[in-house]
């Protein structure tokens, strides 16, 4: 594995149209919403789920790719199988914590990527992951909608006796007509060698951003698609720039008259003129 010896700043642009890309369980499912502004967001957990999810279908039971945080998952069980390992159990009592530490970063890819809480029974400590999201956020004010679906079946007979016969149930399906979604992101050298995060996993996790809504489909989310990876890369670990200066490089700018439906109605443009020393972009997609 190659040592990530390099800062790295990225921005990461996506859009929906009619679905619901991130529902907000205490508002009954509805997409979320900044209440000031009506941008849509989409949060950063939301995200690195969808990440995951990408890593388990394209590594499945790959050793040093398992995912910690799954479906269906007993987080302390998982963390009492690293005190099982050779290693662990030769260490002495006063180094067993960190040694356990070791073990789950080698073994779980999403520890090493995103970080973990690992002492919530037999201690392995805690990780700071390298790689961190901001909640994503729509360029404009998005439209949703709320839309009356039928079923035409019930679960029980109770429900059909219920009803006469008549098994047709009502329900609501919420979604955003269309809504073009921002997301930075920073990748810390620094971390990632503490982590053991290498540059073949920053290459997994560049494919999960690419790939990762084409095998994450359902009818709630209708059509979302990756538009856009910008990649700011440091020659150091402690980096060359100011992330937010970087992040300014990039213009998102709305050329259609009315409501935006479609990822063309945007213009992006990126500043590549008077680099600051020592950072170069790269677009990913």
């Amino acid at each position: 594995m190659s040592e990530l010896k390099n800062r790295i700043d990225f921005i990461y642009i996506f859009d929906v149209n009619d679905g619901n890309p991130n529902g907000d369980p205490d508002a009954g499912n509805l997409p979320r919403v900044d209440a000031e502004t009506g941008m849509g967001l989409v949060t950063d957990v939301c995200l690195k789920r969808k990440v995951r999810n990408y890593v388990q279908v394209a590594k499945g039971c790959t050793e040093g790719f398992d995912i910690f945080i799954k479906e269906k998952a007993i987080l302390n069980t998982l963390i009492e199988g690293a005190y099982e390992d050779d290693a662990v159990k030769k260490a002495a009592d006063k180094d067993k914590s960190a040694e356990a530490r070791t073990v789950m970063c080698r073994k779980f890819y999403d520890i090493r990527t995103f970080g973990a809480v690992m002492s919530t029974g037999k201690n392995a400590g805690q990780v700071r992951g390298p790689i961190q999201f901001t909640f994503a956020r729509s360029v404009d004010p998005i439209a949703t909608m709320e839309h009356s679906i039928t079923r035409m079946a019930v679960a029980t007979e109770k429900e059909a006796e219920k009803q006469g016969g008549d098994n047709r149930t009502m329900g609501r399906k919420a979604t955003v007509l269309y809504g073009l979604y921002v997301c930075h992101g920073f990748v810390s050298a620094n971390l990632a060698q503490q982590t053991g995060f290498s540059e073949e996993d920053l290459e997994l996790f560049w494919d999960a951003l690419k790939n990762m809504f084409d095998i994450d489909r359902s009818a709630a989310r209708g059509l979302m698609s990756a538009q856009r990876l910008i990649v700011f890369k440091h020659e150091s670990i402690l980096g060359n720039a100011p992330a937010n200066k970087l992040f300014d490089r990039v213009k998102i700018e709305k050329k259609c008259e009315g409501a935006p439906r479609k990822f063309d109605d945007y213009q992006i443009t990126i500043d590549n003129a008077n680099l600051p020393v020592g950072v170069t972009i790269e677009e990913l997609i």
